[in-house]
Parts: structure tokens; C-alpha cells; sequence
């Protein structure tokens, strides 16, 4: 062979190597960085070029897709989108996810590992899963009563099946469209930048993502904290507290909204709100007790999830005797989200005990095949079976006798507690209205349902408590649909 052919094979077979070592540089040692590198479009393409899993409630989709026949080919579709937007969240080319559309996505997308039955098959054929769907837990009914009820109104609403931990309502309006945020056009730029602007905050989950201030209904909180304690041994008897309360070691003194709290018992106490009453139990408990048991029904818990974040309900636990007083009726640093004070309800309702809440029922193929169920929630004894008993004798004769009348509901046995929690400067902001509540219909074993309700704008008459007025007839509207009312 001619020394110059020899020469040329050695300096193609040269570039046969360097070129080799290069595609190998490129996708294996570089592939990481160029798939992240943001002028890259395949996967974002990819992502869109097939119909995205759908969220379902019972066995309706509240989602779809839709063909643009663009580039990024689906566009996701909302159905009743202001209705479930507390839950669903929203999937946007241009701005992500949120909700339920980010923490289910590998489902919703395709990509969990569930949904590829033969991983080897589909990386030789290069063939994307389709995306599975994921059932939830809501009750449709109810969570339309929940709506319906808040109408245009600042608020929220969760609703709980007490036994199981089972989601079965969330509410918060002012809502929005999702469908809005969907594509990547100008219009999308345009509703982003709108919803953000609002002052009413619709893009705000008030049920989860909202703590309030949860005045009276946090006495439900006090007072298994005092038969717990043995504080309180008879529920009749008098607790010998003045009226007014003077705050230890201050000269404020705290006083109620009505009259006959001087020295009332517990059942009197709870059954008309009397801060006075609550406020001198929670010094009397003090305030490890008092951490203890607002810990127990979930208070400081910066870890739950439904299965997206929920925020943490506080309890001050670095109070003096003062603070304690007021933390003890919802007021001071003690704050709660909605669902927190559902999980109230719900413990109570279910004798002592509290599942963790849940929002999926089960994930499945697109053809309806089961992929996962929701685990068995944990259980915890937030307090002794009694008190609970006691307590569901004092919440039910709040809807029956007290301030709580307006959740009454024909053929069941409510229980309730109302609210009106103070906040703003000098309190001078526009009282929150709360009710937090449990059903049980004549014909059940057990109650069905616990609610919790919260008005931001209520027409307030701080006469009449106005959770009484304003929040509990929309959580008599959520039990009557669970209960089938």
C-alpha cells in the first residue's frame, strides 16, 4: 500500500475516533447540561405533543386537553375552572404548575415510572407513556354548596370525612380560571399579570395556603385542653372567672360580648363564646398543656400535605400568662388555616381521633387501571375519648340553644362552634366570621362530615357573633349535600 494511502486511513480512522469521543462528550458527559440549558425546546416539545392525564371528581374529569395544532401542540382545558381551582391549581406552558397539576405531574404527565410497564421497549422506541389520571377525594355536591354559599364573598371552606381524612370540599373565593394561564400566547402574559395585580388575591388557596386568627372556635382547642387537664371536671360547674378578666400581670381587661359569663360553666361558656370563661382556663391549663394539645390536633406541623403543601397553623409556645390568655381564645399570635380547624371538627367527631388529611384518592392508566390508592392515614388520639364525648355535647348544644342555630339541619345532629376573630390595627379591621361544625344524619353510626367555614368580609354585627350569622348557614348547605339532606 502507497505510503500516502496509508497515510490518508490513519487521518480518516483519526477522525472516526474524534469524532466518536465527541458524540460521546455530547450525550453522556454533556447531556445533562444541554438538556438543562434553556434554549433547548425538545423536551418542552415533547412534553406537549400528547393530551395531558386528566383530575377527576367521582368519575367526571374537571380537566381535558386541548389540540392547538402549534408547536406546543396541548393546552390544557378546565371544567368549572373557578370551582376547582383550590384544588387542581393550574398547568401552564408558560408559567409551570401548581396544586395538584404540579404534585401529580409525573401521572398527569406521563413520566412516572408506574405508567411505562416496559422501560427498555419505550427507550428503544422512543414512545412517550400516556398520561394517567388522578381521581380525588371531593364530594362534587358539596363542594358546589361551598361555593354556591361563599357566592362572591372573600373566604374559604374545607370539609372533611372525619373517619377516613378524606377531603370532601375546598373552597376559597375569590377564584379564577386556570384555563386562563394554560398557553404561552400574549393573552396569558395578560391574565398572569392581572390575577397577580389584584388586590382581591384570587390566585390565593385560602383553605390551605391562608392562616386567619380562628377566635372562638379555637375554644374548642381550650376546653379539651381543660377536661383533658382536669381543669374542668364537671361541666356545669361553676369556673369562678370575673367579669372583666383582667390579664395577669397587665391592667387590660378582657371582656365578652354579652352578659351572664361571670363565673358561667363550661357548657354555658361554650355555648355563648365567653372570652373571659377561656381565657382564664388557658392560664389555669398553662402553657405547656396548651402547646401540647394544639400540637396534637396539628398545630405547628410544618409537614402537612394533601398532597401539596399546606401552610402551618401556629401556636405561640413562648408566651407569658397574658398571652396565654389571649392565644387561648384564637387571638394573639395563634393563627389557623381553614382545613386546620376542619381537623378540629373532625376530632372531635370522631372520638378523640385525627387522620391526616387527603385529597387523592387513587392515580390510574389512562383506561382506568388503579396505579396507586391512597395509604391508610396515620392516626393520633389528640385527646381522651371522653372529653371528646363532652365536647360533642357542648358543640351540639352551641347549633341547638347558642350561637350556632343557623347550622341546625332536620333529621341530623349538628355541632358546632362560632367565631369572630379580630385583627387589623387596634382590631379595627372588619371581623372574620368562623363556624366550625360536624353532622350527623339519625340514620348514620357516626358523623359524616366535619366543616370549617371562614368569611373575611362578613356583614359583621359583633352582637350576635357573626361566624353564627354569616358562616354557619353555609356549612349547614355542605353537611345537608354529604349527608343527604
Amino acid at each position: 500500500m502507497a505510503k500516502y494511502i496509508r497515510q490518508a486511513w490513519a487521518f480518516c480512522a483519526l477522525l472516526l475516533v474524534a469524532l466518536l469521543v465527541n458524540a460521546m462528550r455530547v450525550q453522556v458527559v454533556r447531556a445533562g447540561a444541554y438538556d438543562a440549558n434553556p434554549a433547548n425546546r425538545r423536551a418542552t416539545i415533547a412534553r406537549y405533543q400528547q393530551p395531558r392525564g386528566d383530575i377527576l371528581v367521582g368519575d367526571s374529569p374537571v380537566t381535558g386537553s386541548r389540540d392547538t395544532r402549534e408547536q406546543l401542540r396541548y393546552e390544557r382545558t378546565y371544567r368549572d375552572g373557578p370551582l376547582y381551582a383550590p384544588v387542581t391549581g393550574f398547568a401552564s406552558q408558560r408559567y409551570g404548575s401548581t396544586l395538584l397539576e404540579n404534585t401529580e405531574d409525573g401521572v398527569l404527565s406521563g413520566t412516572d415510572p408506574l405508567l411505562t410497564p416496559f422501560p427498555l421497549w419505550n427507550g428503544v422506541t422512543r414512545e412517550p407513556s400516556s398520561g394517567g389520571n388522578v381521581v380525588t377525594t371531593l364530594d362534587r355536591r358539596a363542594q358546589e354548596a361551598a361555593y354556591r354559599g361563599l357566592a362572591r364573598r372573600k373566604g374559604a371552606v374545607a370539609a372533611i370525612e372525619p373517619a377516613t381524612g378524606r377531603i370532601l370540599a375546598l373552597v376559597s373565593t375569590p377564584s379564577y380560571d386556570p384555563a386562563e394561564l394554560s398557553g404561552n400566547s400574549a393573552a396569558t402574559a395578560a391574565a398572569w399579570a392581572r390575577l397577580n395585580q389584584d388586590p382581591e388575591k384570587p390566585m390565593l388557596n385560602r383553605a390551605v395556603r391562608q392562616t386567619y386568627p380562628p377566635g372562638s372556635t379555637f375554644k374548642v382547642v381550650t376546653a379539651a385542653a381543660a377536661l383533658d387537664a382536669g381543669v374542668v371536671t364537671n361541666l356545669d360547674a361553676s369556673t369562678d372567672s370575673p367579669d372583666p378578666y383582667r390579664l395577669p400581670g397587665t391592667t387590660t381587661r378582657l371582656t365578652n360580648e354579652g352578659d351572664g359569663c361571670r363565673d358561667a360553666s363550661l357548657r354555658e361558656a361554650f355555648a355563648w363564646s365567653c372570652n373571659t370563661v377561656f381565657a382564664k382556663l388557658g392560664v389555669d391549663v398553662g402553657a405547656q398543656g396548651m402547646t401540647e394539645t394544639a400540637q396534637a390536633f396539628g398545630f405547628n406541623d410544618t409537614t402537612v400535605r394533601v398532597p401539596f403543601a399546606v401552610s402551618p397553623s401556629t401556636f405561640d409556645t413562648t408566651v407569658d400568662k397574658a398571652q396565654l390568655a389571649l392565644s387561648s381564645i384564637g387571638q394573639y399570635n395563634t393563627r389557623a388555616t381553614p382545613l386546620q380547624m376542619a381537623m378540629v371538627a373532625a376530632a372531635v367527631a370522631d372520638d378523640g381521633r385525627l387522620r391526616t388529611p387527603y385529597l387523592v384518592e387513587r392515580t390510574t392508566r389512562r383506561g382506568g387501571e388503579t396505579l396507586s390508592g391512597s395509604a391508610p392515614r396515620p392516626v393520633v388520639q389528640v385527646m381522651r375519648p371522653s372529653t371528646a364525648f363532652q365536647l360533642k355535647g357542648l358543640m351540639t348544644d352551641v347549633v341547638r340553644n347558642g350561637t350556632g342555630t343557623n347550622a341546625a339541619i332536620r333529621g341530623a345532629t349538628v355541632g358546632g362552634k362560632t367565631g369572630t376573630a379580630q385583627h387589623g390595627l387596634g382590631n379595627s379591621g372588619v371581623p372574620y366570621a368562623w363556624f366550625i361544625s360536624w353532622g350527623q344524619a339519625d340514620g348514620d353510626l357516626e358523623p359524616k362530615v366535619a366543616v370549617a367555614v371562614v368569611v373575611e368580609d362578613a356583614d359583621a354585627n359583633r352582637g350576635e357573633i357573626s361566624g353564627g350569622g354569616d358562616a354557619a348557614p353555609i356549612a349547614r348547605d355542605v353537611m345537608r349535600t354529604v349527608l343527604g339532606l
